[in-house]
């Protein structure tokens, strides 16, 4: 049996209900979403945000490639 969107589980609202919505539910400054952002980020990665995790420089290079 294929699987069948479910067109009852989103309602895209009026204009004037997304404003009031994107007005109460989202964080007003850049600042505070990219903090959401480095939460979300570890919490599905499994690390501490006060100490994140330190790039592996061993990964890249700074020499330039001709």
């Amino acid at each position: 049996m294929p699987f069948r969107l479910d067109r009852t589980a989103h309602h895209a609202g009026t204009h004037a209900e997304n404003a009031r919505y994107h007005a109460t539910h989202q964080p007003p400054t850049p600042a505070e979403r990219l903090w959401a952002a480095a939460y979300l980020n570890s919490v599905a990665y499994g690390y501490d945000l006060d100490d994140p995790p330190k790039l592996d420089r061993t990964a890249f290079s700074t020499r330039q490639h001709l």
